[in-house]
């Protein structure tokens, strides 16, 4: 019941020039992705997740969470920041849900990063070379738009029918040129104080 990892996937982009402009310094996305078995595959329906959970949500948690501070150099450099599972066409979406979906694994990202946000995130079922697409958005405060970023990367053999992907992701500053203003402005301006 343990976790049985294929393989892990670090994507980095860095951005240099946007809109035509040079950015003040590069503009940086991560994201760490890992390919493991399905450990309810072949089951058939399984009424109750949480013994796999409880093993392998934590050391995907700590093993994720690891490579994308590594990339970023440390947790004090993220700023954006959030999830994603795939499950292969064998699984249910269920289990991608379940392996994320759990303070076991979330809260090992959120801690190391000194988060106060919730974790944006994406799960769904797909084919190998199925887009990974991780939503972020600022660790400390949901409203500010300059953070509202996506990562799409895919594994082009993962995930198989019967294996699941999880990612997390992570940006290091907000998007370049940013001039939208943030969703508190729109509340000023609209006169209202919810939304």
């Amino acid at each position: 019941m343990g976790l049985e990892l294929r393989k892990t996937v670090l994507y980095v982009d860095d951005t240099r020039i946007e809109g035509g402009r040079p950015v003040p310094q590069p503009f940086t996305l991560i994201a760490a992705a890992a390919v493991l078995k399905n450990p309810w595959a072949g089951r058939g329906f399984v009424e109750d997740l949480k013994p796999e959970i409880h093993a392998i949500a934590p050391l995907l948690g700590e093993l994720l969470t690891d490579q994308v501070l590594k990339a970023a150099g440390g947790g004090d450099a993220v700023e954006g920041y959030g999830k994603a599972a795939i499950v292969g066409t064998s699984g249910e979406v269920e289990h991608a849900s379940a392996l994320i979906h759990t303070l076991r694994f979330g809260n090992k990202y959120r801690t190391a990063v000194g988060a106060k946000s919730y974790l944006s995130f994406t799960n769904t079922r797909g084919g190998p070379n199925c887009p990974v697409v991780i939503p972020l958005m600022h660790k400390h405060d949901e409203g500010m738009r300059s953070h509202y970023l996506t990562i799409q990367f895919s594994i082009l053999d993962a995930p198989g029918p019967d294996e699941i992907v999880v990612a997390l992701g992570a940006s290091i500053g907000g998007r370049p040129h940013h001039r939208i203003g943030d969703r508190y402005q729109d509340l000023q301006e609209l006169g209202s104080t919810n939304g």
